[in-house]
């Protein structure tokens, strides 16, 4: 089979989910043919250079619907016999768009693509689409249907993590982050997004609170205690599928979980021979891609199984792997990660996560890949690994190596 390989990858900064942020004014149509754009420029990807663009988003309704993908294409300064396939893996969405590009060019399906995703949060409501997963009730029953925060806490109370271990996960998440933008780590991958009279709007992610200690995390109250032991009582769901926890542990808050925000983000897919005819470098090639359906209750332990298929489909150990990007959806995934492979935390998250720097649903699976290739450079490391838990069960993962 041809080898994929990682030629470019980029993203726009973060902003704010809600009205008063400042990647509101943008629709996810604009900020996705804007990323398209400066990938285009960065690569100088002219007529009909690539295959398809494959762009996740989750919430596939109102501007994110009509396939986003073929209208972004339509937007943008691509060409416009490059088609466009929109995905939706709920939060692995960016990362599938990846994998399943790299997957067709290693098929012999065309020598390059550009994948990625976009959520717009502050616009798009979550889950405003209607999942049935979740409102269909001959569905939701019969599978013990939760909301994700209290899966989160299913996962804190069944492996025993504590509320100050969630809290110091995201101390650390936002100090690494700060470290990581003081120090122009992100220099080379955020774009800065312009408004519609090309004026800058957005240079950094906005949403981090680098001021965060243990003291103002533990002035919060958890945020989904009420949910499960009052009304609708979700608790009780969870105990009939799991009596032997006899009562769930609520340690999750706003300020543990992930973040709220808009963004977008895109990655160059492509063969040897793309890159040679246009004159590109690869930076790293995809070396594998893997993904699992996990316990759609409990539902976010995902990037344990996954990343034991990706390893025992390669022949690898987890000792194989130097560096781990593993999305922050709420902090007792990467506990249970940490906790289920002995990884230490230096290795995992090191420029911080989506505790810290949001977390734009159809995006960031395309952004931890770029974020770990880009560390992979800056620490001189060569193998990385990324993943990610995804609602209703399921984990996805993506395996780097350098070239």
């Amino acid at each position: 089979m041809t080898d994929a390989y990682i030629y470019d990858a980029l993203r726009t900064p973060r902003g704010k989910g809600r009205k008063d942020g400042s990647l509101h004014e943008v629709t996810s149509l604009r900020l996705s043919a804007q990323t398209l754009n400066a990938l285009k420029q960065r690569n100088n990807l002219e007529g009909h250079a690539v295959e398809d663009v494959i762009w996740g988003n989750v919430t596939q309704v109102m501007e994110q619907g009509g396939c986003l993908a073929r209208s972004a294409v339509l937007a943008s300064d691509l060409d416009e016999r490059i088609p466009g396939l929109a995905i939706n893996r709920f939060c692995a969405s960016g990362m599938e768009a990846v994998n399943l590009a790299a997957n067709q060019v290693k098929g012999g399906a065309g020598s390059a693509y550009i994948a990625g995703g976009v959520e717009m949060m502050g616009r798009v409501a979550m889950g405003s689409d209607g999942a049935a997963i979740a409102v269909d009730p001959t569905l939701a029953m019969e599978q013990y249907f939760v909301p994700q925060g209290i899966s989160a806490d299913i996962i804190a109370t069944e492996y025993g993590f504590t509320r100050d271990d969630a809290d110091q996960l995201a101390v650390e998440s936002q100090k690494r982050a700060k470290a990581a933008w003081d120090e122009k780590r992100f220099a080379n991958s955020v774009i800065e997004v312009r408004d519609q009279n090309g004026l800058p709007i957005l240079d950094h992610d906005e949403y981090m609170r680098p001021q965060t200690d243990m003291q103002s995390l533990g002035a919060l109250n958890p945020a989904f205690q009420a949910m499960g032991e009052v009304m609708p009582g979700f608790d009780k769901v969870a105990l009939m599928k799991y009596p032997h926890l006899e009562k769930i542990n609520h340690i999750h808050h706003a300020g543990n979980s992930s973040g709220i925000v808009d963004g977008a983000a895109a990655v160059l897919i492509g063969s040897k021979a793309f890159g040679e005819a246009h004159g590109l470098k690869p930076r790293a090639r995809i070396r594998a891609t893997a993904k699992i359906g996990t316990d759609p209750t409990i539902m976010l332990t995902g990037p344990v199984p996954v990343t034991e298929k990706i390893l025992n489909d390669t022949g690898m150990t987890i000792n194989d792997i130097d560096l781990f990007e593993v999305n922050e959806a709420f902090a007792a995934v990467v506990l249970r990660f940490m906790q289920a492979f002995d990884v230490q935390s230096e290795k995992v998250n090191v420029n911080g996560g989506s505790i810290a720097m949001g977390h734009p649903l159809g995006a960031t699976g395309a952004i931890i890949i770029g974020t770990l290739l880009d560390e992979l450079e800056r620490a001189d490391k060569e193998v990385g690994l990324a993943t990610l838990c995804i609602a209703s069960g399921m984990g996805a993962a993506t395996i780097l190596e350098r070239v």
